[in-house]
């Protein structure tokens, strides 16, 4: 989840505090931040950024430094298309729009989409992106996934889902395109095929890459269940190797049904109609029994939690105590493991 804690992109003393206390407490797999491509394509001024060689040190030492504590590593790699040039979520009181202007940092000329239609009338309208630009951000996909590498990550993320740039390309409310990237289903998901393909050809392949996903937008008109499962499907074949689905977040007026059981349901419908290929769960486990059922059922490959974390960094050790499961503790630790009595000698 988006910490709007950088300056310029880099990594600082906060970000490696805040991963680190997942690594130390259990988590098997950390996913750092969407993190931008391109400097316009972070949400706010203060999102993390991968768009240039400079970024790397910074990252590496927090990947380093989460796999030493038994953790995996992974790092989201994204571009904020029409959401770009924003305030962050705690600022939003101080005004009635999202807009972050040049005096606040934002760049409100640089804000790109894959059609001029605004998120709603809180952002910028962004430009139409032609095909020379496309290209160039497809590159730069590339190029961080290269940083990435070099930086020590074990996996990356490409970044799909809720509202950013490549599920703008995909929704037809927001991608009123004429050309081969627009119109048709298969032209509307060109842009993040081609982008998972060309990472697939300099990503190692020993380590994989998962692509975020929203499984449906919630509004009429808009993305559909049975348009995620083509689209994972196609993805498959694309060297891609799991997708974590959430929900909404193309739209403001997105009615999605409330609740777990609904999530569950979804991912459990994308999963059917899969195989050799993982689906990842997100947002519907509040506790260990329930995170358990959602994996005992079938209905997902793995679990993927945010908020959670934050309420509640020791997560993974609370769902694993109350599961009564016995899972490996940072030797610093040791002596807080439950049911081990260390009280009797202190």
């Amino acid at each position: 989840m988006c910490m709007y804690s950088a300056n310029e992109g880099f990594v600082n003393d906060f970000h490696f505090f805040h991963y680190m206390q997942f690594a130390v407490r259990g988590a098997g797999l950390i996913m750092l931040e969407a993190t931008a491509v391109l400097p316009e394509a972070r949400i706010t001024p203060g999102c993390l950024g991968i768009w240039k060689d400079e970024h790397i040190d910074g990252l590496q030492r927090i990947a380093t430094a989460m796999k030493k504590c038994g953790a995996v590593a992974g790092i989201q790699l994204g571009h904020s298309g029409r959401l770009g040039s924003s305030i962050p979520l705690n600022r939003y009181t101080e005004g009635d729009s999202f807009k972050s202007g040049t005096s606040s940092g934002g760049w409100p000329d640089r804000v790109f989409g894959p059609s001029p239609v605004a998120f709603s009338s809180q952002f910028w309208t962004p430009k139409e992106l032609n095909e020379r630009q496309i290209n160039e951000i497809q590159q730069a996909f590339v190029s961080a996934a290269v940083r990435a590498d070099k930086a020590g990550f074990d996996v990356i993320d490409i970044h799909a889902a809720y509202g950013m740039l490549l599920n703008q390309f995909l929704s037809p409310t927001s991608n009123k395109r004429t050309d081969k990237y627009g119109g048709s289903f298969e032209n509307r998901i060109r842009m993040l095929v081609e982008v998972a393909d060309r990472v697939r050809q300099v990503w190692p392949q020993g380590k994989p890459i998962f692509v975020s996903l929203s499984i449906l937008e919630g509004v009429d008109g808009g993305w559909t269940l049975d348009n995620t499962i083509r689209l994972a499907q196609l993805l498959s074949t694309k060297g891609v190797d799991m997708s974590e689905l959430s929900m909404g977040g193309n739209s403001p007026d997105a009615k999605i049904p409330g609740g777990p059981a609904f999530k569950k349901e979804m991912a459990s419908r994308v999963k059917q109609n899969l195989s050799n290929f993982l689906v990842a769960s997100v947002g519907v486990a509040s506790n260990g029994e329930h995170a358990n059922r959602v994996l005992e059922d079938g209905c997902a490959d793995a679990m993927f939690s945010g908020r959670q974390y934050l309420r509640n960094p020791s997560f993974a050790l609370s769902a694993a105590d109350e599961l009564g499961v016995n899972v490996q503790w940072i030797d610093q630790y040791q002596c807080a493991r439950p049911n081990l009595k260390y009280d009797t000698f202190f």
